[in-house]
């Protein structure tokens, strides 16, 4: 049970927990997804984890569960053009402040894997947050099945880069297409120039 941090604030009198995460910050493809969750307070969920130690399948039965369980969920997106004009970490940092600013619910608090959200509500950023914080956990699942899901609407789209396989991260696969075909408008140009060096293309 991932409740150390959750516990401590609700025995303050704090009972409106946002955990905040995002996905896709490494990827060289598509938009940046965060999420915002508010779980009842005493809520335990025993199976959500970080989102990248569980299996496609659990992440969509917990995806569910999440749904059902939450006081509140925020989603905050932002679009390839956005994460090139004020680079990836900017971009991050603005899909979770509006994922914030999404929810229903106002926090009393926010838990924010790895980062600090540029909002009024006091907050704290936990190192590893998705894997010691079950608000943060549940964000993480919202995120990146959200995603997950956005990349098999860009699969169809760009079906020759196989982004419905690996989600728009580097794998080999991915790389190789990139250099067969170049990168397609949801490519994130300032993340492909090594790649395109190495590959001698230019756009």
């Amino acid at each position: 049970m991932l409740l150390e941090y959750e516990q401590s604030l609700w025995n303050q009198g704090r009972s409106a927990i946002a955990g905040v995460d995002e996905v896709g910050r490494g990827c060289l493809f598509g938009d940046v997804v965060a999420a915002a969750v508010i779980l009842p307070e005493g809520l335990v969920l025993e199976e959500v984890n970080d989102s990248k130690k569980l299996s496609e399948k659990k992440r969509e039965k917990l995806f569910e569960t999440i749904q059902q369980e939450a006081v509140a969920i925020g989603i905050g997106i932002v679009d390839v053009r956005t994460i090139e004009t004020i680079n990836i970490k900017q971009a991050a940092r603005l899909a979770m402040k509006q994922a914030v600013e999404q929810l229903v619910a106002t926090p009393d608090y926010l838990l924010v894997d790895a980062e600090r959200v540029d909002s009024p509500i006091e907050q704290m950023a936990v190192i590893h947050g998705d894997a010691l914080s079950q608000s943060i956990a549940a964000a993480s699942i919202i995120a990146k099945v959200t995603r997950d899901r956005m990349c098999l609407q860009w699969d169809l789209q760009y079906p020759e880069y196989g982004i419905g396989l690996h989600k728009g991260y580097a794998t080999k696969l991915h790389r190789e297409r990139i250099a067969e075909y170049g990168p397609s408008p949801l490519h994130r140009k300032t993340f492909l120039k090594n790649i395109l060096a190495e590959q001698q293309l230019l756009f």
